[in-house]
Order: structure tokens, then C-alpha cells, then sequence
């Protein structure tokens, strides 16, 4: 028996309320929520497993302490592991001061406990209820939190999209740009300025990028820096952590100490 689709379970356009939050476990029901579009915006925290979501020609990753955005009216997907938890926070237009493009938001201890706590409410609640006043808080804290940079640009081009659904499935794949060239049937100097003109980065730091999402999300979720740095197609665990260090500017383990400490400090009394 197929396993139900997630995207069916809730119409978050039902309700005219400012937001309302849902708790979603794909382990049971289908991993994969297809194309679809919605007048509320969405926020998609992972609380547990990894999440892909595809929106604006970009892929997005949710890593832990961040959060995807997703306005209202912009057709997205999203692709989860078999184990993941995730909270939505689906949000009326004009209801959050919310950036209008989709982005990753940093998210606080503060935000995740109270759409946590939102998910046990139900779709529709009076403007003078405890609900509409936890809402409110919410969605004044949600708009303070500032963006990351954590997206992937694709593009809609079919020989890009293509290298990229590739490289997200199987990322040590360590071809070069020469053979991606070869396997697109374009030369190396087409596909690079293509790369350039549809993604805005060069081949090289486009796959940084990618490595650097998946690498969060695995490093988050316990596995170990030696696995990750062998997911990703590195040869040493050094030369991974080498690379972790120059665009986050410490080590694995130093980068996750200091978020354990963060939300240590937004927990204390």
C-alpha cells in the first residue's frame, strides 16, 4: 500500500488566521511532497532527519537552528528522508514583516519552542485567544531573524539541472569540470560561462556550496566528521575539515560547540 501524501494531509489556505503550525513525520507518509503552490507562505523547520526543498530554481537544505522560507504564491517541492520531523509554519500574507524572496532564516531556541507549541493548536482561533496572542509573538520574533546564506542556485536549464540532480543524489561525485562537460556534450569553456550566467558562481564554489549544506546537515543529525568527509568524496578527513574551516571560519567541531553554547544561553533563565 502506498503511504499517504504529505500535501494532502492539510489545506493551510482553509483558515484566514495569521498562521497556523503543523508537525509532519514522513515516516509515515511519502517522502517526496510534489510541486505545489499555496496563498500562505511557509516556514519548514527540520527537527530531526534532512529536507530538500526546491523553489525559485534554487535547492535549499534545511539544516538544524535554520529554517526555509518560502512566500506565499511560489511553487516549491520537497524531498525528506524516511525518518524526518519536521514543523511547518504556514503564514498569511502581510502577516510577518518576512522577506518576499525565498531564503534561509537563522532560527533561535525561542522560535522553534513556540511554533513547536503552535503545532498543538488547531486551524482557527479568535483574535483575542492565548493562541492569537502566542502567534503574534511568534511572528514579531520571526521577523528579527537574519538570513543565511545556505541555498544552492540551479536554474531552470535543462544541462544544469541535470549536473545538479546528480551531484545532490551522489555527492562524491568528484568529476571534473572537463568530464561534465563531456557527459553534457558542451565544451569546458560553454559550461563554465553557463555555470556562471544561470547559478552566479563558478563550478568549483557551486559544489563547495553543495558540499557545505550537506555537511551541516549530516554534522547536526550526529554523524561523525570521518563519514561526512568520505559522503562528500574527500580523500582525508583534513582536507574536508580544511575546507569546513575556510568558508565558516572554524572546524566542524568548533562551529558545533559554539551553537550548543548559543542555544544553551537561550534556554537559561
Amino acid at each position: 500500500m502506498s503511504r499517504s501524501l504529505a500535501n494532502t494531509l492539510f489545506d493551510p489556505d482553509s483558515t484566514s488566521c495569521p498562521a497556523v503550525a503543523r508537525h509532519l513525520d514522513f515516516v509515515d507518509y511519502a517522502a517526496e511532497v510534489p510541486v505545489h503552490t499555496h496563498r500562505k507562505g511557509q516556514l519548514i523547520i527540520a527537527l530531526y532527519g534532512a529536507v530538500i526543498c526546491r523553489a525559485e530554481n534554487d535547492i535549499w537544505i534545511v539544516p538544524p537552528d535554520c529554517a526555509v522560507w518560502i512566500p506565499g504564491g511560489i511553487a516549491h517541492s520537497a524531498k525528506a528522508t524516511w525518518n524526518a520531523h519536521l514543523n511547518y509554519l504556514f503564514i498569511e500574507p502581510g502577516a510577518a514583516a518576512l522577506p518576499e524572496r525565498c531564503c534561509t532564516l537563522a532560527i533561535s531556541g525561542l522560535i522553534k519552542e513556540l511554533v513547536d507549541r503552535l503545532t498543538q493548536e488547531g486551524v482557527d482561533y479568535s483574535s483575542e485567544s492565548h493562541v492569537a496572542r502566542l502567534t503574534r509573538v511568534t511572528l514579531d520574533e520571526l521577523a528579527t531573524m537574519p538570513q543565511q546564506k545556505l541555498s544552492l542556485p540551479v536554474s531552470s536549464h535543462p544541462k544544469i539541472r541535470t549536473m545538479a540532480d546528480v551531484l545532490v543524489s551522489h555527492p562524491d561525485d568528484r568529476s571534473t569540470l572537463t568530464t561534465w562537460a563531456k557527459r553534457l556534450a558542451l565544451s569546458e569553456r560553454s559550461l563554465a560561462r553557463l555555470m556562471v550566467r544561470e547559478t552566479g558562481l563558478s563550478f568549483g564554489r557551486w559544489r563547495q556550496q553543495l558540499h557545505l549544506i550537506i555537511a551541516l546537515q549530516e554534522l547536526a543529525s550526529g554523524v561523525s566528521v570521518q563519514n561526512v568527509a568520505i559522503k562528500l568524496g574527500y580523500e582525508s578527513v583534513n582536507a574536508f575539515i580544511t575546507m569546513f574551516r575556510k568558508v565558516m571560519g572554524s572546524t566542524p567541531a568548533h562551529y558545533f560547540s559554539e551553537r550548543k553554547i548559543s542555544a544553551h544561553q537561550t534556554h537559561a533563565p
